[in-house]
C-alpha cells in the first residue's frame, strides 16, 4: 500500500478528523487528529494496514512483535499473522503495558521469556511524541531483545529514529505534518472555537479549566 491508500483508507473508516478543535495527549492543540480507534472495529481494514507494516520488515527476520497496550495490541496481533504467513514461521504478538501508577512501560505475563534473545519490530498507532514508542523500544532492550525496527501507522509528529531510542529503522504507512500550538497562544482558543470532547483529550481539558 501507498501513502494515498492508506489515507483512503482512514479516510473511509472515518478515521481523519479535519477542521476541528482537539486538544492532543500531549496537551497541545491543534486541528486535525488521526482517530485510529474509528480503524479497529474494521477488521479487514486493520489487517490490511498491518501487513503493509509487515511488508516493510518482511526481510527483518522478525521474530515477536511488541506494542504499547492498549489500543497496540490490535496491531501487534495483526503484523506478528502476516509476517507467519510470509516467512514460514510462528511470529509472536504481545505486548507491554504501563507500569501500575507510572508512565513507564512493563512486559508481563511470560512475554520476557519470548523475548530475550529474538529479534523484536515494535508497533504503534500514531507517532506524536514517540513517547510510547520509546518506553517499549527500551523496556524490549532491558529484558534482551534486539529491536530490529519500529513501524506505525502514522507518523504525525516528524519523529526520527533518534527520537525513539536510535531504532535501527523506523517505517511510516502515512507521514503527516500536523499543526499544534500550546494552550497559552492556541488561535482556536482565542477565537473560542469549540473543543472536540470526541476524541483526543477535549473532555479532560473542559473539565480541567471548569475546575
Amino acid at each position: 500500500m501507498n501513502e494515498q491508500e492508506v489515507l483512503q483508507v482512514l479516510g473511509k473508516v472515518g478515521a481523519v478528523i479535519a477542521d476541528s478543535h482537539i486538544v492532543y495527549t500531549s496537551g497541545l492543540h491543534g486541528t486535525a487528529y488521526v482517530n485510529k480507534d474509528a480503524v479497529y472495529p474494521h477488521t479487514a481494514e486493520t489487517s490490511r494496514l498491518c501487513r503493509a507494516i509487515a511488508e516493510r520488515f518482511a526481510d527483518d527476520n522478525v521474530q515477536v512483535v511488541i506494542a504499547p497496550a492498549i489500543g497496540g495490541v490490535i496491531l501487534s496481533q495483526w503484523t506478528a499473522h502476516h509476517l507467519s504467513e510470509m516467512n514460514g514461521h510462528e511470529v509472536f504478538g504481545v505486548y507491554a503495558e504501563k507500569s501500575e501508577g507510572g508512565d513507564a512501560f512493563v512486559i508481563k505475563r511470560g512475554y520476557d521469556k519470548l523475548i530475550a534473545g529474538k529479534n523484536v519490530l515494535v508497533v504503534e498507532d500514531v507517532l506524536t511524541t514517540g513517547g510510547s514508542a520509546k518506553k517499549v523500544v527500551e523496556a524490549t532492550r532491558a529484558i534482551g531483545g534486539n529491536v530490529v525496527g519500529l513501524g506505525v501507522l502514522c507518523n504525525r509528529g516528524g519523529i526520527t529514529p533518534q527520537d525513539v531510542a536510535d531504532v535501527p529503522k523506523l517505517t511510516s504507512l502515512v507521514n503527516v505534518k500536523l499543526d499544534a500550538w500550546d494552550e497559552a497562544t492556541c488561535p482556536l482558543c482565542e477565537q473560542n472555537v469549540p473543543v472536540n470532547t470526541d476524541v483526543g483529550k477535549g473532555r479532560e481539558f473542559l473539565a480541567r479549566k471548569q475546575a
